[in-house]
């Protein structure tokens, strides 16, 4: 009786573990990087460019006080020895309203960039899902993970790629 349930045991132990590769041959898994996937998309890239030209200007005064504020160092350094302490002290603070400026424009100019592409980017999602549900229409997946969810995956089945291609056809069919 004992050798027997020891048999048993033993017999279905190797049937589950002779079954399982089969079983999981069945499933078909895939993963994407779904930020990834928007991004190279091409309604990405032309927003991008977009809301880059819309802060040109922005980013154009930000560099301007930075180079004035690296000339204002530079001339600093370069003739400390011979400038009296007044003008030393009045040159530090001008290249530390400087920097200052940079930093409140740069933070500023940062937040309307965030904001905007949030505006830009808000009817993506859906898109993005139409993408992917299309694929596993098209190609049968069982299930399709986000690339952040896995520690390590085969190059073979991240579909990043075919989701942004998807993307581009949805952009392009408008």
């Amino acid at each position: 009786m004992q050798i027997s349930r020891h048999f048993l045991a033993i017999l279905a132990t190797a049937l589950l573990v002779l079954g399982a590769p089969a079983a999981l041959a069945e499933v078909k898994i895939a993963v994407v990087d779904v930020q990834g996937a928007i991004l190279q998309s091409e309604e990405a890239k032309r927003l991008l460019q977009q809301i880059q030209s819309e802060f040109k200007d922005e980013e154009d005064e930000i560099r301007k006080i930075q180079s004035e504020a690296a000339s204002m160092l530079e001339r600093l350094q370069k003739d400390a020895e011979v400038m009296s302490d007044t003008e030393k002290r009045r040159l530090q603070q001008q290249i530390e309203s400087r920097n200052n400026d940079f930093v409140y424009l740069r933070q500023k100019l940062q937040r309307q960039i965030e904001e905007r592409q949030q505006e830009l980017f808000a009817g993506i999602d859906g898109k993005v899902q139409k993408a992917i549900e299309a694929l596993v229409k098209s190609e049968d997946y069982d299930l399709i993970l986000p690339r952040q969810a896995a520690l390590y995956v085969n190059e073979i089945y991240n579909i990043t790629r075919k989701v942004t291609e998807k993307l581009n056809e949805l952009d392009s069919a408008r």
